[in-house]
């Protein structure tokens, strides 16, 4: 009967807290939803290759590879400044049977299906060549040994396969990284999204927890009761928590770079300022959706509904292969620009006044959350 009781109590608690039973029942589902429009989506690797001084016949060959795409470069210089613009995958420099093949390797796979591309339509153009050449010295062959007395005609050596190893042998290709090297994988590809996210993640609990401490324990209700603006709280949490978000940047960095040697071509202070302001971001974040929790535990029910959709529309998943909705809606994920400004850093050693679009975003997701969490103090406000 205890057990009885006390299980009635909790079932009255929940039917009463509506936004918990709605989080509950219906989060789960959002984020399945969510999860089958992303990876519903047509995955197929797309591969654009760069051909320099590339015979005719070969480039053909490559381009009727399903999925790769061939543009012909006029040189080697203007083929690199387009694979740090991100428009093409691969470099391929033909000098006679000697390919120098430049990898962009932001993305494993295509770099596997350039390879796999590049071996076999060289062996098909081998063994054409040599089945061209056969049939020349075996018409030949045959011409001349038909005014050659039998007895010389049964010492000459017969055909093997030495010829065709000699012409294999003669190709050569020499590979090149230009991010990375041939161990890259999948994480060094998702490394810029990762390092925000986990920043994002762990700023947003710590900041937004905090505040509803203050609040449930009466602390921000005694301090607003004080002449002090509300101006002035919003800016001394996210100064204290701030300085915070810096340290643990600081340490998520440190870890990515010296500790699992992940390569950052560009300029890692670039890197810093990014990822500081994405803490900033979430600090002013988890400070408002504070407001709306009254425990810790709805706090944590946050997390599906803000921070998952955060992660899937980041750019981990390709942002061209979704609907056109759910490219929209990546639209208000700041984690969608802090992706995007940390992979042109990271990978293609971009600048970071290049990135002066996805850091104004950032900013004006910075200002427009300051400004509601001021706002939204008011409430509070007894006096």
């Amino acid at each position: 009967m205890r057990v009885w009781a006390i299980m009635q109590r909790l079932f009255k608690e929940l039917l009463r807290d509506k936004r918990t039973l709605a989080l509950i029942l219906g989060g789960p589902v959002i984020v399945l939803v969510l999860l089958n429009v992303l990876f519903s989506v047509n995955m197929t690797t797309h591969v654009r290759i760069a051909a320099v001084d590339v015979k005719q016949e070969l480039r053909e060959s490559l381009d009727d590879v399903k999925h790769i795409s061939v543009t012909e470069y006029s040189s080697k210089k203007e083929a690199k400044k387009d694979i740090t613009k991100d428009k093409t995958d691969t470099i391929i420099k033909q000098d006679d049977n000697h390919f120098n093949v430049t990898y962009a390797n932001t993305d494993s796979s295509k770099t596997n299906a350039v390879k796999q591309a590049l071996r076999s339509v060289l062996i098909k153009e081998q063994v054409k060549g040599l089945a061209k050449s056969n049939g020349q010295l075996v018409k030949q062959l045959k011409q001349l040994t038909q005014s050659l007395p039998p007895e010389v005609k049964g010492q000459l050596p017969t055909q093997n396969s030495s010829s065709n190893k000699q012409s294999a042998q003669k190709t050569k290709i020499s590979n090149h990284y230009w991010y990375g090297d041939s161990d890259t994988g999948f994480f060094d590809k998702i490394v810029p999204i990762i390092l925000s996210f986990f920043v994002f993640l762990f700023v947003f609990l710590i900041s937004g927890l905090a505040l509803l401490k203050e609040r449930t324990s009466g602390t921000l209700d005694r301090l607003l009761a004080t002449p002090v603006k509300r101006s002035n709280i919003v800016f001394g949490y996210m100064a204290s928590y701030g300085l915070l978000a810096i340290l643990q940047t600081l340490i998520i960095i440190f870890v990515a770079v010296w500790l699992l040697k992940v390569e950052i071509v560009g300029n890692i202070w670039s890197v810093l300022f990014i990822n500081i302001l994405v803490a900033l971001v979430a600090l002013a974040f988890g400070i408002l959706l504070s407001t709306f929790a009254e425990s810790e535990f709805q706090m944590i029910q946050f997390i599906p509904l803000i921070i998952v959709p955060q992660l899937l529309f980041s750019g981990l998943i390709p942002l061209d292969s979704m609907p056109n909705w759910a490219q929209v809606f990546a639209g208000i994920m700041p984690l969608k620009y802090a992706g995007d400004a940390q992979a042109s850093i990271i990978l293609y050693g971009k600048s970071i006044t290049t990135e002066g679009l996805n850091i104004a975003v950032l900013l004006l997701f910075l200002v427009v959350l300051t400004i509601i969490n001021v706002v939204g103090l008011k409430r509070y406000r007894k006096v």
